[in-house]
């Protein structure tokens, strides 16, 4: 593997796109939140050794070819997960489509370290070309988290994925054989069971470790309100059955009764969004044991500046069911993930880890640390011999990869102090390597 910091120019040499690297790294008096537990083990010692924690003890003795790191009773937890992120998306709809794609890539290289010095350490891409950005972040050429990435997702001709303009044609009737959306890898467009299956196999094809699709109306879209349902039970059977032929699963944008409960019924195992689904549909996902991926910032932020009347409109309508769908995936013990949606703009991407504390209002702060590391570890764990990472993601266990973060304080007490990663990340470790280390 080259070696990346030979590219970094002098003046960078301290900056976490050069990750610090030793075989050995012993992380004294902590106290441990291990993604499942409600209550920290009070100083402990953790022990890794390479890529992977490979003891955790109240005492563990340091040997001279060990480097110490002396936690002074910070809290010691999982690297965080997002599990619904957009890294190719970082500026509008319009700016994106006329964008070179190696200026999206820059961009998107760029809010990759930003996400990783955030403390995420692992990212579930539901939507874009990133295989080219996990690849490089990979081999070790920039600083960035994990990657599970879907490649573009499905969507049928005027599904949320649709941008083209009302008078350009599908290629079924005569019009281009790709569009902009699918050259820079934005959208796979297929309409009917055949063309799904083309689509799903090129993503597999390209390295995808699942398959996403459009089944539902979306908030951003141009032609389709919420209350739509995007595909035929048969096209997205087809989908959830090819993820399954690949040994992993179909993760569904759904916002409605009946776009949710054709996908659960279909086969699909991550429903993403949500917001307005009744009892009856939250009850089928857990019996079907789906995870419900929430998200809480995107719908509770202010509408971007680009957004119509009608999309503002619907902003609205889905913040509105936020309410209702906790409740009830509380109620329920639904398997609630961590994410954010948080998309085509830089600066809203900033108030990523404010998802931490927005989601108070229906749990307890011990949940919502669970939902950011071990729920969401599991659902990547649900991509099988196509998961990109060999090892456990998501807890704090001998054996588990060791992404680690080391906090100044105690979020199970406040959670609030998550959201300044600058001040309280006192140490991001992914892959047992040290991206930022402001302890000794």
């Amino acid at each position: 593997m080259a070696d990346a910091v030979s590219y970094a120019p002098p003046a960078l040499a301290s900056s976490p796109s050069k990750a610090e690297v030793t075989d050995k790294i012993l992380i004294t008096d902590v106290n441990i939140f291990d993604g499942n537990s409600e209550k920290l083990a009070m100083s402990m010692n953790v022990l890794i050794e390479g890529n992977k924690i490979a003891k955790i003890a109240k005492t563990i003795p340091a040997d001279d070819d060990m480097k110490v790191i002396e936690g002074g009773g910070r809290t010691l937890l999982p690297g965080f997960i997002e599990a619904h992120g957009h890294l190719q998306l970082n500026v509008g709809a319009l700016q994106t489509i006329f964008a070179t794609a190696d200026y999206l890539g820059a961009l998107a290289l760029y809010e990759a370290k930003n996400t990783l010095m955030r403390g995420f350490t692992t990212m579930r891409d539901v939507g874009g070309s990133v295989f080219g950005i996990k690849r490089a972040i990979d081999e070790g050429y920039f600083p960035g988290p994990r990657i599970y990435a879907s490649g573009p997702p499905i969507s049928m001709t005027a599904g949320h994925g649709d941008y083209r303009t009302s008078i350009t044609l599908p290629r079924q009737l005569g019009g281009s054989s790709h569009s902009e959306l699918e050259i820079l890898g934005i959208t796979a467009f297929a309409d009917g069971v055949p063309e799904v299956l083309s689509a799903a196999r090129m993503n597999m094809r390209s390295g995808a470790a699942f398959l996403k699709m459009y089944v539902g109306g979306a908030v951003s879209g141009l032609y389709d309100p919420l209350d739509v349902v995007e595909y035929s039970f048969d096209e997205v059977k087809a989908a959830a059955d090819e993820a399954e032929r690949w040994n992993t699963y179909l993760a569904v944008h759904t916002y409605t009764d009946a776009a949710t409960q054709t996908a659960i019924k279909a086969g699909a195992k991550s429903l993403e969004h949500c917001n307005l689904i009744s009892e009856k549909t939250v009850k089928m996902a857990v019996k079907n044991d789906c995870y419900i991926s929430a998200q809480t910032g995107v719908f509770l932020a202010p509408a971007p500046p680009s957004f119509t009347p009608d999309q503002k409109a619907r902003q609205q309508e889905a913040a509105d069911g936020l309410d209702n769908l906790m409740k009830l995936c509380k109620k329920h013990n639904a398997k609630v993930a961590f994410g954010s949606d948080l998309l085509m703009d830089l600066e809203i991407k900033k108030t990523l880890n404010d998802e931490f504390t927005l989601r108070k209002k229906w749990f307890s702060n011990a949940e919502i640390l669970k939902q950011a590391t071990a729920i969401n570890g599991e659902i990547l764990a649900l991509s099988g011999p196509r998961n990109p990472y060999s090892g456990k993601i998501g807890v704090i266990e001998e054996g588990a990869l060791a992404d680690i973060l080391l906090v100044n304080g105690n979020p199970l007490e406040d959670i609030s102090i998550l959201t300044k990663p600058e001040e309280n990340l006192s140490l991001i470790m992914k892959d047992g390597k040290i991206y930022k280390n402001k302890v000794n």
